[in-house]
């Protein structure tokens, strides 16, 4: 019996030893878990307070690059444009005029024929809008902006669903509540097309070939000839040798119009819109921030249009 009883005291002191080694066990486990996700906590954190820091600076480069932009003295030509202003870390820039855009603001206000004509051509031969689909988007798009509540022929006035602002538009994103503008919505790239910005007018130095052709008195060969005549010597739009032209007149003569055709023309164009986009896109290591700038820029205060970052 009592040798019974000895046997059953060593093996309840081997289970106890068993038991308290299995727990020895699972607390170094338990510990080497907590300690390892605590350092992968701590790596994370390292890693995001680098990835902040890189935000920040790259930010900064982009603020900087656009206040660089701003300065009246400062154009598209300029090689200040571009700077590392430490290793891996700096700012591009590219400064742009809004009057190479189709104007929507300016094209709708003052019930202007020569203005719609324009619109209306724009949307035919540049986007592709089929003929019906064109004259509902456009008569949708003036019951929007004009002060009474009653519907064009093919357009939309206030129901139980729908409520034009009647007033201008105040952003291009509004166009996306107006019905019928689907044809124009759905076109790639179509917000870089318009403005809402620029003073109106098309800028003759910088509107694209198509919209240029839409222009009164713009035939083929005069065309032809402009797209060299503004591209100077080295036939690249937008590099120094370009013509410095300082007014429409100057335009006038160097094509050749008469009075009667730019009587047609000179209410449509202008020559050096003073309204700029101006794009910087600033770095810091492989992180890239980007801030984008619509501004009026003259001789003086340069004032801002647009902001976006």
């Amino acid at each position: 019996m009592m040798k019974m009883q000895l046997t059953r005291g060593v093996r309840w002191q081997n289970g106890r030893q068993g038991s308290a080694l299995l727990a020895v066990f699972w607390a170094v486990i338990v510990l080497t878990m907590a300690v390892s996700g605590w350092f992968f906590w701590l790596q994370q954190r390292v890693q995001q307070h680098g990835e902040d820091t890189r935000a920040v600076e790259a930010l900064a480069m982009a603020h900087s690059g656009i206040a660089l932009a701003l300065n009246p003295k400062v154009d598209r030509y300029s090689s200040l444009l571009e700077a590392e202003v430490a290793p891996a870390m700096g700012y591009r820039v590219t400064i742009e005029s809004e009057g190479g855009r189709i104007n929507l603001a300016w094209m709708l206000s003052g019930n202007d024929h020569s203005r719609i004509g324009i619109l209306k051509q724009w949307l035919d031969l540049v986007i592709g809008v089929e003929l019906m689909d064109g004259q509902r988007l456009l008569d949708c798009l003036r019951d929007y902006v004009d002060a009474d509540n009653i519907a064009r022929l093919h357009g939309q006035e206030d129901s139980k669903d729908y409520h034009p602002a009647n007033r201008m538009l105040q952003s291009l994103e509004e166009l996306k509540r107006i019905p019928g503008m689907e044809p124009l919505l759905t076109y790639p790239g179509w917000q870089d097309l318009l403005t809402l910005e620029s003073t109106g007018p098309l800028d003759l130095m910088e509107v694209p070939e198509e919209v240029l052709r839409l222009l009164p008195g713009f035939n083929e060969n005069r065309v032809l000839r402009w797209l060299q005549i503004r591209s100077g010597p080295d036939q690249i739009l937008h590099t120094e040798d370009d013509p410095k032209f300082t007014g429409a007149d100057q335009v006038r003569a160097a094509l050749g119009f008469d009075l009667k055709s730019w009587e047609r023309l000179a209410p449509l164009v202008t020559v050096n819109e003073q309204t700029i986009r101006i794009r910087s896109e600033g770095y810091s290591g492989k992180v890239i921030r980007q801030v984008q700038v619509v501004v009026r820029k003259g001789t003086g205060t340069p004032q801002i249009r647009s902001w976006n970052e």
